[in-house]
């Protein structure tokens, strides 16, 4: 047997060729016998996705999809972006787990942690916990992660502008220190950031930190890195996982084969063909396919997603006209985000609300600051707004130039075969040209938007990183992070500069959830963030997540207490994805 094109560790990797993916192609979503049929079963790379199928034992395997847009090319967590899928989470994993629909965090790595005094988070972790080497994980691993925080380029440097030191008092207890204890960021921390070893990392240079494709991953995690290939990444079980003894916990699975995503007819047709289990990617019509009981999804009705982020438009303000808050606020009321929501998702979503809060922080918003300071659609109104900051249309193309009489051609990105994102590109464009903005949308593979999102390469970009989280302060950390980076790799990809609005954000973040401080601040913030749009908030993007139930059963579903998020995109695995593989079940 082969891997095409692949690199693998083990040949238990490979499995006896089975075509269990093509004998089930009669079988229904549901788990039930009536043939059903499959539209998409000739698409392109149809025959070849199936191949891939077929290379695996496939009642010892989970097909998933959805995250992956290019070939896996690094394992490296530090970065928290770019690395293949569930690197985060099933590799490598954090001190915590956050559940989004309970707003919960829960211990992972850590068997605990406390506020001893205001400055001072005393941590313990499990006993027996180990890399996939057989070494220890400890504690000294523990404060290495924290301090590779101090180097500028690692995505949590902020960190060490309010942590004064972290320190080992004992192989499974570590002690912090904050200068300025920021309660609601330290909780995030806890759960977004990876624990990586210092016996391999410690010998990383600062720029290995970011590029090092850690080809060989050693973490700590429920699955190993089993093989890649240009058309996928496959982990396999790793039977010595600390939270088997620990915790009882049992992988039901051997492999996860994560399908790298080519088309979005591709991904139906493996799904209704009960090739695929999983798929975490926005399929057009899906309501169409769990109404016919071909595919099931969290809600049996609508919304039948859950909400998962706001997407948001990024104008990049190192580039004029972008610069302009006038021309921000036109741009933001040239779109007519209802219009996309019918034409492009067939109302499976919802419009933003114009704060870029998700529907579980709907407490916070502030409707009296939405109400003097936000946007809706009128074209009128954005054309309005840029006749009075001096932008005209002088040679009479139907399209503005700037006040100094430049002319404006900005270009849309977003990734190649995002059908959803790629409609509501396309949308914008005409909007803002109809407003007198000259807009062309352009669809790149996804490693080139990640690219020139973490570059300032661009125009304009649509990003949904800001995701649901313990606190309202991620969305407008993720909105103004500070400082500016040669690469922006959190937020503020469109490089806003503001250092009154990074004080609010930095008080938000020090201030307890619940006091009038915080609803206070918060406001200040979404004044701010509405005064000055360094994002635009456009709509909800939806946790997508379909299910093939005829391999794999017990998927997450309204009503059950044990419902988790079934998301396996990068950053979202330890708020759900991992619970709920620990979840299913063989089917019958």
């Amino acid at each position: 047997m082969s891997l095409r094109q692949t690199r693998s560790r083990g040949a238990s990797a490979l499995a006896t060729a089975a075509a269990a993916g093509l004998l089930l192609a009669g079988c229904s979503g549901g788990g039930g016998n009536e043939p059903i049929s499959n539209p998409y079963a000739s698409a392109e790379g149809m025959d070849s996705a199936n191949e891939l199928v077929g290379e695996y034992p496939r009642e010892e395997t989970l097909f998933t999809s959805g995250t992956q847009w290019g070939p896996p090319s690094s394992w490296n967590p530090i970065p928290s972006s770019g690395e293949a899928t569930a690197t985060r989470g099933l590799l490598y994993e954090p001190l915590f787990q956050f559940d989004p629909i309970t707003l919960e965090l829960t211990p992972w790595l850590a068997e605990g942690g406390e506020w001893i005094d205001d400055d001072t988070y005393e941590l313990t972790l499990r006993e027996g916990l180990t890399w996939q080497d057989g070494e220890t994980l400890n504690a000294d691993d523990v404060v290495f992660t924290t301090e590779l925080g101090q180097i500028d380029a690692v995505p949590y440097s902020n960190l060490w502008t309010w942590l004064d030191s972290v320190e080992a008092t004992g192989d499974t207890t570590v002690e912090f220190t904050f200068s300025d204890p920021r309660y609601q960021e330290w909780d995030n921390w806890l759960y977004t950031t990876m624990v990586v070893p210092e016996h391999i990392m410690g010998d990383w240079s600062e720029d290995d930190l970011l590029s090092n494709p850690n080809e060989d991953p050693i973490g700590s995690g429920a699955f190993r890195f089993s093989a890649v290939g240009q058309d996928r990444m496959v982990w396999e079980r790793n039977d010595d996982w600390w939270a088997r003894s620990e915790l009882g916990y049992e992988m039901p699975m051997r492999y996860i084969v994560d399908v790298v995503n080519t088309s979005n007819e591709v991904a139906l047709g493996l799904m209704l063909s009960g090739s695929l289990d999983l798929s975490n990617n926005f399929l057009p019509g899906v309501n169409t396919l769990v109404d016919s009981g071909q595919v099931s999804t969290y809600y049996a009705g609508e919304p039948y997603m859950l909400a998962a982020a706001s997407a948001n438009l990024i104008p990049n303000q190192t580039r004029p006209p972008m610069d302009d808050v006038d021309f921000r606020q036109a741009l933001a009321r040239s779109i007519d985000v209802d219009k996309i929501v019918a034409n492009a998702y067939g109302g499976l979503v919802a419009k933003a609300h114009p704060s870029g809060l998700v529907p579980a922080f709907e407490e916070y918003y502030d409707e009296d600051v939405v109400a003097e300071h936000g946007f809706t659609f009128d074209a009128d109104e954005a054309r309005s707004i840029l006749a009075d900051a001096g932008y005209e249309d002088t040679d009479g193309d139907g399209f503005v130039e700037t006040p100094d009489g430049e002319q404006i051609d900005l270009t849309l990105i977003v990734p190649a075969g995002w059908t959803d994102w790629m409609e509501a590109a396309r949308v914008i464009a005409e909007d803002a040209s109809a407003a007198g903005i000259r807009v062309t949308a352009d669809f790149p593979d996804q490693g080139a938007v990640d690219d020139a999102r973490a570059t300032g390469d661009f125009d304009l970009v649509i990003n949904g990183n800001a995701g649901v989280s313990n606190t309202p302060w991620t969305y407008y950390n993720y909105a103004f992070y500070q400082p500016i980076h040669e690469q922006m790799l959190v937020g503020n990809f469109g490089r806003y500069e503001d250092e009154g609005a990074w004080d609010l954000v930095q008080t938000l973040s020090r201030t307890e959830t619940g006091t009038p401080e915080f609803s206070e601040t918060l406001s200040q913030v979404q004044e701010k963030f509405l005064t000055d749009l360094p994002a635009i908030p456009l709509w909800y993007n939806g946790a997508w997540a379909q299910y093939n139930e005829s391999q794999w059963t017990n998927w997450p579903k309204e009503g059950r207490e044990d419902a988790y998020f079934p998301i396996m995109w990068n950053g979202y695995t330890q708020m759900g994805g991992i619970n709920t593989l620990l979840g299913l079940e063989p089917a019958s």
